[in-house]
């Protein structure tokens, strides 16, 4: 359990950081020192519940080292804020995306070291997809509850959020298709059985509430909140994306556990 939370976690701290990058600054200062301290705090968690590892394996090594440098510098984003140090803050941002990409890239090759090639491109390219999922859902979720601290705040601010929460749920979607049609045609349980065979098995389930949740879920009801966004309805928007971030989340935490039982990057 320690190292699906800390995959979830780290996913999604990053992805907020990340997130930040496209918010234009009219969302306020303060928006964005809550969403840079609730991402360090994700990954300050992410990094309590990181798991011992059974065997020295330097990439993961490298990608623990990674998040390390990645949360540090977040941090010192957050406590820049107030401090006249605005033309530092954009330098901190950059870094702690680019290194805390570095950490998930790393991370991916090292759980999936061993295994074919494909396997392994798909598993950085899922962790990838799984943080720009995970942020934008969070981001626009906190985006259009900021419209009660800023009512006078553009509504275009959230439609951009939401276009980009969109593309990240394709992204995301096409990822998981990718990955299925590859263990399709060469995952192999230890008993034998085929991907297909595991998919309609009991076991398969979590793989059918993964795809329901976490990305049909997500597919529908963003673009309820883009069809609310438009006619400026931005407390309708709002509600919809709570239940939205909510099966985002739920989706992305079986997602972890499928990766470590089956090493299926899903």
């Amino acid at each position: 359990m320690s190292s699906v939370l800390f995959l979830f976690l780290a996913h999604l701290g990053i992805g907020i950081a990340a997130t930040l990058l496209i918010v234009a600054s009219t969302a306020g200062t303060q928006f964005f020192r809550f969403n840079a301290g609730l991402a360090a705090v994700l990954l300050l968690v992410a990094l309590a519940f990181r798991p011992t590892p059974v065997s020295v394996n330097l990439l993961e090594s490298a990608g623990f080292t990674a998040l390390i440098v990645a949360t540090g510098s977040l941090l010192v984003y957050w406590a820049s804020f107030g401090r006249g140090l605005a033309n530092l803050r954009p330098w901190l941002l950059w870094t702690t995306v680019v290194v805390g990409g570095l950490a998930l890239v790393f991370q991916g090759m090292g759980l999936s070291s061993g295994q074919v090639p494909s396997f392994a491109a798909l598993t950085v390219v899922s962790f990838l997809s799984s943080a720009a999922l995970l942020g934008g859902a969070c981001t626009a979720m906190i985006l259009g509850h900021w419209y009660l601290v800023l009512p006078s705040m553009n509504v275009s601010l959230l439609q951009s959020m939401v276009k980009f929460h969109i593309g990240s749920t394709v992204v995301r979607t096409v990822v998981v298709v990718a990955v299925v049609a590859v263990a399709l045609s060469s995952w192999q349980a230890p008993s034998g059985a085929g991907y297909g065979q595991y998919a309609v098995s009991l076991d398969g389930v979590f793989l059918w509430q993964r795809l329901l949740f976490g990305l049909a879920s997500p597919a529908v009801l963003s673009y309820l909140v883009w069809q609310t966004a438009k006619i400026q309805s931005t407390q309708s928007a709002t509600g919809i994306l709570y239940v939205d971030f909510f099966t985002v989340v739920v989706g992305e935490v079986l997602a972890k556990y499928l990766l470590l039982s089956t090493q299926v990057p899903v």
